[in-house]
Order: structure tokens, then C-alpha cells, then sequence
């Protein structure tokens, strides 16, 4: 006794979905790197914001995980949206930068954006940009799948 898969047929006035067009395809690309970035900027500024939260004058460090969880989820959105690798760059780019300018410069006053003593600050640097090299890592480590022919 033998079983059969049962045939799927399409109904006769129903028509197999179209494959997308490249200009949409290509539109959906550009839009997905074009959030990331935007959401790494203001992620970056947000976390800037954070890292000096305090309470009871303990540093609470809630800028670490945001920058970790946050940089997880922009990896992994601009990388599934465009569908390649190298989308992972242009927001890593972005938020490093902020995080490297707001680490250099000095206010009005004389007095820099991140001090050298802020250790949640410091600590979300390292933590962010590590979660960036991690992710790409694990892409890299990602073997592609076979396909038979």
C-alpha cells in the first residue's frame, strides 16, 4: 500500500502569485537601509541621553542594554530587509560616529559630552559596537545553504 502526497492544483481563474518586480524589490532595499540608519542615529542620541541617568546618585547603566538590544534589532532588521551583509555597515557607521563625536567634543561651556570618569557611557560604546561585530561575526559564520541540483 502506497500513500501519494495529494496533488495541489490551482483553480482555473486563479492565477500563481507574480514574482516582484525589481524596481519595488530595489524600493524596499533603499527603504530598509535608509530606517536603519535613521533608527541607529536615534538610538545613538537616545542612549547618549541614558548613560547619565542616575538614582539615589548611583549610576543605573540602563543605556547598556538598550544600546545592546537595540543594535541587535537594527542588525537584524537592516540585514533581513535588504537581504544582504553589507547592509549591516551603514548603521553601524552612523552609530559609532555619534558615539565617537559625542565622546570628543566639548559643550559651550568646556565640559565633553561623555566624560572620561562616565563608565555607562564608556560601557555602552564598547557594548554597542561589540554588538554590531558580533552579529556581523555570526553572519560570517553562517554557512550557506547547499542546494541540490
Amino acid at each position: 500500500m502506497t500513500l501519494e502526497a495529494p496533488s495541489v492544483e490551482t483553480p482555473a481563474g486563479e492565477l500563481p502569485p507574480a514574482p516582484p518586480r525589481p524596481a519595488v524589490e530595489l524600493a524596499v532595499r533603499v527603504a530598509g537601509v535608509v530606517i536603519a540608519v535613521l533608527a541607529a542615529g536615534l538610538t545613538a542620541v537616545l542612549e547618549l541621553f541614558l548613560s547619565p541617568l542616575r538614582l539615589g546618585g548611583v549610576p543605573i547603566g540602563v543605556a547598556v542594554p538598550a544600546a545592546v538590544l537595540a543594535n541587535l534589532a537594527i542588525s537584524w532588521f537592516a540585514v533581513t530587509t535588504v537581504g544582504r551583509r553589507w547592509a549591516l555597515a551603514p548603521p553601524w557607521a552612523v552609530w559609532t560616529l555619534i558615539m565617537f563625536f559625542a565622546a570628543g567634543t566639548r559643550t559651550t561651556e568646556g565640559d565633553y559630552l561623555i566624560s572620561a570618569d562616565d563608565w555607562v557611557a564608556l560601557v555602552t560604546i564598547l557594548a554597542g559596537s561589540l554588538t554590531f561585530a558580533v552579529y556581523t561575526y555570526k553572519l560570517i559564520l553562517r554557512r550557506a545553504p547547499v542546494t541540490k541540483q
